[in-house]
């Protein structure tokens, strides 16, 4: 089966990679004793260390040209991916605590910690079917409702604790953009796989939201 995006995608995840490792290590090695950037740094490391299991069967996928080979390990990497971004999560809401030290917010710690460990939960289930080519939308749904209400906490965590319009408080915009096109490509891509393309802007929106904490 032709991969929709062909070699470019190849080339597109191998620069992510690339580009989240190298923020990753500038963040650490910049830290200096600033714990929330030394926090960021293994973040970003972490982030891209997950994307790896994911991406790294897509570029085999485009370079051997059978994805049909590559399945079992695309669907594997896809739930580490969803695991690992779940922790990547909980890591932007402690850069936060740290960063902005907002008072009474521990119910709110609990909470997030709670549906990280739902959805990580739901994303060990079987019945996600992770390596069929179309695996079921409503479990697709499912395990994204706590992941969903995470980015909605961590969001507005930045946006009432920080400067919403500058860095880090921005970070808001960054979690709200990529809901917005992460979204689209869980309810339609089995329908339209021209849909996934909208992971490209996705992506980037991560990479820049690992360059606003190089602000710290």
């Amino acid at each position: 089966m032709k991969r929709v995006f062909g070699a470019a995608e190849a080339i597109f995840d191998i620069v992510y990679l690339m580009a989240g490792a190298l923020i990753g290590i500038l963040l650490a090695m910049g830290a200096d004793g600033n714990y929330p950037r030394l926090l960021s740094g293994i973040m970003a490391l972490f982030l891209i260390g997950g994307d790896f299991f994911h991406l790294l069967p897509r570029i085999k996928a485009v370079i051997s040209g059978d994805e049909e080979k590559s399945r079992p390990s695309i669907g594997r990497g896809k739930q580490i991916s969803s695991i690992t971004m779940t922790i990547f999560y909980l890591f932007l809401w402690h850069i936060g605590l740290l960063a902005f030290s907002p008072q009474n917010v521990s119910g709110f710690s609990y909470t997030i910690y709670l549906l990280a460990i739902v959805r990580i939960a739901l994303c060990l289930l079987p019945q996600n079917k992770w390596e069929e080519r179309y695996p079921p939308v409503r479990w697709g749904v499912l395990r994204n409702i706590p992941f969903f209400l995470i980015g909605i906490m961590v969001a507005a965590l930045y946006f009432f604790c920080g400067n919403p319009w500058e860095a880090p408080g921005m970070v808001w915009i960054a979690v709200i953009l990529s809901f917005l096109f992460y979204f689209p490509v869980v309810l339609w891509v089995n329908k339209n796989p021209k849909i996934g393309m909208l992971m490209l802007p996705k992506t980037l929106v991560y990479l820049w939201l690992l360059t606003i904490f190089l602000t710290l």
